[in-house]
């Protein structure tokens, strides 16, 4: 069930968020909590956010606003408005200046009827015509209690930055008791609500306690975040109809919680809202950086994507993996959906039409084949069973379990690309009809990786950047014992580079001779301050569908 605007607003009783809402003589001593954060660029502006924290004689009150956009910090303004916060929209506040140069930075601010001001922030307009670089920072997946957000402390510092491109997972949905609790209780990071997020005030709540972060509030104060969810903005391993971390008899309609999280979602991203009925699902969109990069982003989560081949939270046994299998390779599985697909096979034919130098594919999960390792045969069984013997029991038991589907054929990770096959396929050849050589963005995994795709029939598609998470624990960290990037590089040919163990960004340059990945590691998340190296480098050229890559000693 796709769900649009009005539906969403009926199926959560809430009131029609109207521009025009009545505003009583608002409260002093409301204060901005949350930071400020721009999004969505264009060529004559952005998508400008704040969010507006009343005192609590203010909860039913709308607070006016004034906002402004200056060439320079403190400078005087070239554009303003006004707009509300209301509780509608839980106070939130997303406009967008229309008016700007393209190609250039500016400074913008809030302020209330009081004369408080919000923190001022920056962003860059995109350029039109000629562009002589780009750089952008590619970041995914911040478990909240899972450790500091030390990477984009590191963002927020850097020089130039012309937008941050998020693929997913900006929140997660869990309690305090689920994933990354342990460590969050150590570091004084719960979550909040404690409970396993579910209604429309706990998605809320959720989002503030997300940018009451000063690294993440940072990092939207210094450049345009350009963002598409994953499965944790919702709940774990959704689909259309569905998700793994849903259970109907307990939590109630899987429409009803959708679509509390995209109106969540909506209300806390600088992300532009959907145009008159168009499903809240469908938020693939485009971005040009005049002729230097397209940015198309795409969703595979809540749009089109077929239910996930698995094995249910059981153990696999050799029945189980020939239906697996059999699931898994049925031609009619989705994941991007046909008028999405068809979409952006016209934006890529579009954009090498317009002798647009790189096409950069936004996506959340990896794209790439990868193969899972068996350990028996890379090490022979004894070795591997006194491998397996260095686990921790829970662990162990799950590792020795997944060996007899990697020896099936099953691929190392069901909920990426490798899970719809057929659905990639299509994919690739609408790739290969546009006559693009795109570079693939990937999230989700919580690894580093570089990946040169090719179709079924052995065909170079496209590059893949897969960067590694902000801060949420990867496959790799659970196994220590076990050197998972360098086997998956082993057993997998598409797979050039694959760090299991790092976490920050990747900080991609593209300029019109080359495309240059820097995946930068930082050096803790344990601790609120880091610092950062590149451990990795990775070179594309114009039209090329490989990579040079450069791996960098400590």
């Amino acid at each position: 069930m796709r769900v649009n605007r009005r539906a969403a607003l009926a199926a959560l009783g809430s009131s029609a968020v109207l521009p025009g809402l009545a505003c009583a003589a608002a409260p002093t001593g409301a204060k901005f909590l949350h930071g400020v954060a721009s999004g969505d660029p264009t060529s004559t502006g952005a998508i400008l956010w704040t969010r507006v924290t009343p005192d609590g004689s203010g909860q039913d009150a709308a607070f006016p606003v004034q906002w402004q956009v200056a060439a320079t910090q403190g400078g005087k303004p070239l554009e303003s408005g006004r707009a509300q916060a209301h509780s509608a929209r839980d106070f939130t506040v997303k406009v967008e200046p229309r008016r700007l140069q393209p190609g250039r930075e500016y400074w913008y601010w809030f302020e209330l009827a009081d004369g408080t001001r919000s923190p001022a922030g920056r962003f860059r307009t995109l350029p039109r015509g000629s562009a002589d670089e780009v750089v952008l920072a590619v970041v995914s997946c911040q478990l909240y209690p899972g450790g500091y957000f030390t990477a984009y402390d590191d963002i927020a510092r850097r020089d130039r930055v012309d937008a941050v491109v998020h693929l997913g997972d900006y929140i997660y949905e869990y309690g305090e008791d689920g994933y990354g609790g342990e460590i969050g209780r150590k570091l004084g990071r719960s979550v909040q609500p404690a409970h396993e997020i579910v209604s429309l005030e706990d998605y809320r709540t959720r989002h503030a306690q997300y940018r009451t972060d000063a690294a993440l509030q940072a990092a939207h104060a210094r450049a345009a975040f350009i963002c598409v969810w994953d499965d944790h903005e919702t709940a774990n391993d959704a689909w259309t109809g569905g998700a793994e971390n849903h259970q109907p008899h307990s939590e109630g309609e899987w429409a009803r919680r959708k679509a509390a999280a995209m109106q969540a979602y909506f209300e806390w991203m600088p992300i532009r809202d959907p145009a008159g009925n168009d499903p809240w699902e469908a938020i693939n969109r485009s971005f040009e950086f005049g002729d230097l990069a397209s940015l198309m982003m795409v969703e595979t989560r809540l749009l089109a994507r077929s239910e996930q081949a698995g094995f249910k939270g059981k153990m696999p046994a050799e029945a189980d993996i020939a239906a697996v299998l059999a699931e898994r390779n049925r031609s009619d599985r989705e994941m991007l959906g046909e008028p999405q697909r068809a979409w952006l096979e016209g934006r890529l034919t579009a954009s090498v039409k317009a002798g647009t130098r790189w096409q950069v594919l936004g996506n959340q999960v990896n794209m790439a084949r990868v193969n899972g390792p068996d350990m028996a045969k890379l090490f022979g069984a004894q070795k591997a069973a006194a491998m397996f013997a260095r686990l921790a029991p829970d662990i162990r038991g799950q590792v020795e379990a997944s060996q007899a589907g990697f020896r099936a054929g099953l691929p190392f990770n069901l909920d990426a690309w490798d899970g719809y096959p057929a659905a990639r396929e299509r994919l690739y050849r609408s790739i290969l009809r546009s006559g693009s050589s795109p570079l693939v963005l990937a999230g989700d995994s919580h690894a580093f990786w570089l990946n040169e795709l090719k179709d079924e029939k052995g065909t170079p598609v496209a590059v893949e950047f897969g960067t590694s998470s902000i801060s949420s624990p990867s496959v790799g960290d659970a196994l220590p014992g076990l050197p998972l990037g360098d086997l998956l590089e082993t057993v997998s040919p598409e797979v050039r580079f694959c760090d299991q163990r790092a976490k920050g960004y990747i900080l991609l340059t593209l300029t019109h001779d080359h495309a240059r990945g820097e995946y930068v590691a930082m050096s803790t998340i344990m601790e609120p301050v880091a610092s950062a190296r590149v451990i990795a480098v990775a070179s594309v050229k114009p039209g090329a569908r490989n990579a040079a890559l450069e791996r960098l000693s400590p």
